[in-house]
C-alpha cells in the first residue's frame, strides 16, 4: 500500500489558511480583549507568516503614532504574546499553536512617503 504524503502546494495552502485565521483572531483580540494602555487606538495586523511546521508565526503590526507609541505598542504585544497565544488556542482548533513573534511593519508609512515623492516629482511647482 502506498503512503500518502502531502504535496508542497497542499502544505503552503494549509499554512496560508492557518495564517489567515490567526491574523483574523489576533486583530479581534487586540481590538476587543487586550486592555493595555500602551496600545493606541489604531493598531492593525498587516499580515501573519507561519512556518511550515507551525511552530512560529511572525505577526506584522502597523501602529499609527510617533516612534515612541509604536515601540510601546510592540512591547505591549510582546508582553501579551502568551495571553494572545492561549486565546488563539481557545478559538482555533490546532494541534499546536505557534509561538508569536510581533514585528513592526512600516509598509503603510513607506508607501505614503513614496507616494509623496511621486507627487513632488510630477508637480514640482506646488
Amino acid at each position: 500500500m502506498k503512503e500518502h504524503r502531502p504535496k508542497v502546494g497542499d502544505i503552503l495552502e494549509r499554512t496560508e489558511r492557518i495564517a489567515g485565521e490567526i491574523k483574523k483572531e489576533i486583530a479581534d483580540i487586540i481590538r476587543n480583549t487586550i486592555k493595555d494602555p500602551r496600545l493606541p487606538g489604531l493598531v492593525s495586523v498587516m499580515g501573519v507568516r507561519v512556518t511550515k511546521d507551525l511552530r512560529y508565526a511572525k505577526v506584522y503590526i502597523s501602529v499609527y503614532g510617533n516612534d515612541r507609541e509604536k515601540q510601546d505598542a510592540i512591547n505591549a504585544l510582546k508582553h501579551a504574546a502568551g495571553f494572545v497565544r492561549r486565546e488563539i488556542g481557545n478559538r482555533i482548533q490546532l494541534r499546536y499553536v505557534p509561538e508569536l513573534l510581533f514585528i513592526q511593519d512600516d509598509s503603510i508609512e513607506h508607501g505614503m512617503h513614496i507616494s509623496s515623492l511621486i507627487d513632488k516629482t510630477m508637480n514640482p511647482d506646488e
